[in-house]
């Protein structure tokens, strides 16, 4: 186990600066993902930490120690990319223990590594199989197991579900979370998928263009955005975002219009007390059906899920709205409808896309 600390990190290909100042402590045994969409910088980041690329400027430090230009073997890392890589002629076995047996480890002290490790993840009855034998979760496992055959300190993970189908991803979410809580190493994940993030961070780093937007718990960042962007990559559907009319301060609230002719007053902290609000941000998980509610919508598309609807709604100036109802619902296309919401959930946002109500800390 490990604590890793980048000290703004910069990484460039010529006049192009792909992470622009990344600052971010990790603790040992923490289990944090890199989130952001595609081009953003977070495998180039991950790639900085093992050593496959070179750090432009700035410091990475393994446990106090100097870490930005040495030898990636001497890291004690070892990477879990998004494609299996196994070697096609060795069985399950000989590509678990490949890195063992490449850094010289004695056969008995190798064969019982491997045995512990596929016995961890149940690969134990499959060691004398080839990969074409494996299904594509067996396959993500061993290669898993040969990483962690070579007990690193710290584990990178590298989008390495991205080629599953949905079930098995969904399984292997859960091998994951397991395997964390069985070693307890230092874990960092990159990937697009807002799921993968929320159920297996203890921590998410949301990074945008190479620069870090937001660091905090799934929950703090799911209810406490710091801004638009990070509101809007949090949360499926996403977070609502409607544009505001006639928007004034009295006495400490904010009063604003809502398409339609609708009316809103909310409570603003006095660190927001003169900022300007543009858009109420409202995810679709926090309104309901009320008939005396704020907003008038006409359904477009009703998507039944057993368990929930969405309703994918237009309000009374063209903006997209869309509303997650527990449950199954008898709603039309067509329908006319008026939506409440809750306040405290509520978020409002200026014209730099920072979050005015319940912004967090970068």
């Amino acid at each position: 186990m490990a604590q890793v600390e980048l000290q703004d990190i910069r990484k460039s290909y010529g006049a192009i600066e792909i992470i622009q100042g990344a600052r971010l402590s990790i603790g040992d045994g923490e289990f944090v993902v890199l989130v952001g969409p595609s081009g953003c910088g977070k495998s180039t980041l991950l790639r900085c930490i093992a050593g496959l690329e070179t750090i432009t400027s700035g410091k990475l430090m393994i446990d106090g120690a100097d870490m930005t230009a040495a030898d990636p073997v001497k890291r004690g890392i070892s990477m879990v990319f998004q494609s299996y890589a196994l070697y096609p002629h060795m069985t399950v076995a000989e590509n678990i223990g490949f890195g063992l047996k490449i850094g010289g480890a004695p056969k008995s002290d190798a064969h019982k590594r491997v045995v512990e490790v596929a016995r961890l993840l149940k690969l134990d009855q499959l060691l004398a199989r080839k990969p074409k034998e494996l299904s594509g979760g067996q396959r993500q496992r061993v290669a898993i197991g040969r990483a962690l055959a070579r007990n690193p300190r710290i584990f990178l993970f590298d989008e390495p579900l991205s080629n599953l189908d949905a079930s098995l991803r969904a399984e292997m979410r859960v091998e994951l979370a397991k395997l964390h809580a069985a070693l307890g190493n230092t874990m960092i994940y990159v990937t697009h998928d807002q799921v993968e993030a929320m159920t297996l961070a203890d921590r998410i780093v949301v990074m945008r263009a190479g620069v870090i937007e937001q660091v905090g718990s799934p929950l703090e960042l799911f209810n406490q955005p710091a801004n638009k962007f990070v509101a809007g990559f949090l949360g499926q559907p996403p977070m609502n975002f409607i544009r505001l009319e006639e928007v004034r301060e009295v006495g400490g609230k904010i009063e604003a219009g809502l398409p339609g002719g609708g009316r809103l007053a909310l409570d603003m902290p006095a660190s927001a007390k003169g900022a300007t609000a543009v858009e109420l941000g409202v995810r679709p998980e926090d309104m309901s059906i009320d008939p005396d509610g704020p907003l008038e919508a006409v359904i477009d598309v009703v998507e039944q899920l057993g368990g929930e609807t969405l309703l994918y709604c237009r309000l009374a100036d063209e903006q997209a709205l869309v509303a997650k109802l527990t449950g199954q619902s008898s709603h039309k296309s067509g329908d006319r409808l008026r939506f409440g919401m809750s306040d405290e959930r509520l978020h409002l946002f200026d014209a730099d896309g920072l979050n005015l109500r319940h912004g967090g800390r970068p």
